[in-house]
């Protein structure tokens, strides 16, 4: 895996977390190969990351219960149990974000793996400052503290959107119909709140990908995670998925949402 692994010039504190100062957040990496979680250690702790390593689906389900990371990065193939169970397993309990590594790159490989719920997929092999580049873009995204149900860190949004018979409630981040609350992810409201900010605009994919995952499409399969999303979120909130009413494909381009009763309510909180 051509990964940057050329030994750096003395600076054992490079390698040490410093406790000295406050690490931006805390990362559990998940990867079987040795070498890979030395120069991911590596890389992450010179970012300012605190980094926990695990080297088998077990070990990081104990880890991720013991410590709480903020973040996930998950290699698919691994002893015990694989990345998509331990995917699986994380998403029963946590919104944490999770990143999956793979050297299968096959579009339905990313497709599983986003279905689970992954935040996002990089495939090997890959450069560590893009792997640095998408974990700083969801962090600063969803915040610190989303390994808990709910993220501790919630942003103000505008109020109230009504979407038929759906009440998006930005403050909260919260889906109801019929007053029974819906689940959605971090990233799904987002994608909702970025489709029904302008009613009827067609958001095309690469600028989703670029607003919600903070990096431009490099390659075809890219923009295959925002089908994914719009997919899922269609699961939770359309009636009909395979016939939907509230999000449109706009063949060739993006998505756009339509039928709204209310356009836009705006409730002061």
């Amino acid at each position: 895996m051509p990964l940057d692994t050329q030994p750096r010039q003395a600076k054992a504190e490079a390698v040490v977390q410093d406790t000295r100062t406050t690490p931006k957040a805390t990362l559990l990496v998940v990867d079987d190969e040795a070498a890979v979680r030395r120069v991911l250690v590596m890389r992450l702790q010179l970012a300012g990351y605190r980094v926990l390593c695990a080297e088998d689906g077990e070990e990081a389900l104990t880890l991720f219960h013991q410590e709480q990371p903020d973040l996930v990065v998950l290699d698919v193939m691994l002893p015990k149990l694989d990345g998509f169970a331990v995917c699986r397993r994380l998403r029963a309990e946590s919104c944490v974000p999770i990143i999956f590594l793979s050297a299968l790159d096959a579009i339905a490989e990313r497709v599983a793996g986003l279905d689970l719920g992954a935040d996002d997929y990089l495939p090997k092999p890959f450069s560590p400052k893009e792997l640095e580049t998408r974990i700083s873009t969801i962090l600063r995204r969803v915040g610190r503290g989303s390994a808990t149900t709910e993220p501790r860190d919630i942003p103000a949004g505008q109020g109230v959107m009504r979407l038929g018979d759906l009440v998006v409630d930005t403050n909260r981040r919260q889906v109801t119909r019929g007053g029974e609350r819906i689940g959605l992810t971090y990233t799904e409201f987002s994608l909702l709140e970025l489709l029904f900010r302008e009613p009827g605009r067609v958001v095309p994919r690469a600028e989703i990908l670029e607003q919600l995952w903070g990096y431009p499409p490099r390659r075809a399969a890219d923009l295959r995670v925002v089908d994914v999303y719009v997919a899922r979120l269609r699961g939770k909130l359309e009636p009909d998925p395979r016939n939907p009413e509230l999000i449109l494909t706009v063949r060739g381009t993006g998505y756009a949402s339509q039928r709204m009763i209310d356009p836009l309510v705006a409730v002061t909180a």
